[in-house]
C-alpha cells in the first residue's frame, strides 16, 4: 500500500527495498507479489506522467537489469498505471549506477543481498533520499548498528518499523534530504520548520529600538519566546 498509494505518486513511495538472504525472504517476496497482483491500476496525474512511468518501467526491464516479479491489474481507460514489483541481486545494483533512479509511479525494486558487507556497500552507494526505513528487531539493529551511521548521511528522515508515507506535520518532521532529494539539505517542506525555506537571516547591529522589528525590541511587545544570549526567554 505504501508503494501503490495514490498510484505511487507520493514522494516517499518506497522505490528500493533491500533484503538480506534469509529463510523468510522467499516467503516475503511471494507475499508481496501476491498483493501486487491484486492491485487495481491507479489514475495518474496526467498523460505525461503516465508516459514517463511506462518508459521508466521499460528501462528497468531492458537488458535483464531486473526481473519482473509481479504486475497489478491494467486499466482500461484514462491515464492509469499498473503496479509492478521487480527483483534484482545486490551485485546488479552495485554494478548499475542507474538502478537507483526513481521511477515515479506504483513500482518498487526488491534487492536481495547475499552478505552483510554487500548490503552495507549498497547503503554507501546511495545518493540523497528523503527517507530510509529499517524493519528490524533489536538484535538486527545491534548487528547492523553501522548501517544507521551510513544512512544518517544519505537521508533526511530515518524510520524504524514504520512506512515512509506517514509524513506527520509536526515540530520534529524533516521532509527533505541530501541532494538530489532536495537542493538544500537543511530545509524541510513539511513541519513547522518549513517556514525557514522562505526566510533568510538578517542581522540588526547597534540599532535603536524604534527601528527594530517588534519581535526584536527590548521590551518584547509581542510577548514571544526569543533566544537571548543562547537561552530561550519570554521576558
Amino acid at each position: 500500500q505504501s508503494v501503490t498509494l495514490g498510484a505511487g505518486q507520493f514522494c516517499t513511495n518506497p522505490g528500493l527495498v533491500f533484503l538480506p538472504v534469509a529463510t523468510s525472504t522467499e516467503g516475503f517476496t511471494d507475499a508481496v507479489a501476491g498483493h501486487f497482483r491484486d492491485v487495481d491500476a491507479g489514475v495518474m496525474l496526467n498523460e505525461g506522467i503516465r508516459t514517463a512511468y511506462e518508459r521508466g518501467v521499460e528501462e528497468l526491464k531492458s537488458g535483464n537489469r531486473v526481473k519482473l516479479l509481479a504486475e497489478g491489474r491494467k486499466g482500461e481507460t484514462g491515464y492509469t498505471g499498473a503496479a509492478r514489483v521487480f527483483t534484482a541481486p545486490v551485485g546488479r545494483y552495485l554494478d548499475d549506477p542507474d538502478l537507483e533512479e526513481e521511477v515515479f509511479g506504483p513500482s518498487t525494486v526488491l534487492i536481495t543481498g547475499d552478505s552483510r558487507e554487500k548490503l552495507l556497500a549498497a547503503a554507501r552507494k546511495l545518493g540523497g533520499h528523503l527517507t530510509a526505513t529499517l524493519f528490524a528487531t533489536e538484535g538486527d539493529l545491534a548487528e547492523y548498528g553501522d548501517l544507521v551511521n551510513i544512512l544518517e548521511q544519505k537521508v533526511g528522515r530515518l524510520i524504524i518499523n514504520a512506512f515512509p508515507t506517514g509524513v506527520e506535520v509536526g515540530y520534529a518532521m524533516v521532509h527533505g534530504g541530501p541532494y538530489p532529494a532536495t537542493t538544500d539539505p537543511k530545509t524541510t517542506s513539511v513541519g513547522t520548520r518549513a517556514i525557514l525555506r522562505f526566510a533568510r537571516p538578517v542581522c540588526y547591529q547597534n540599532f535603536p529600538p524604534s527601528l527594530l522589528p517588534p519581535a526584536l525590541q527590548d521590551d518584547n511587545p509581542l510577548g514571544i519566546f526569543r533566544l537571548l544570549d543562547g537561552e530561550w526567554q519570554r521576558g
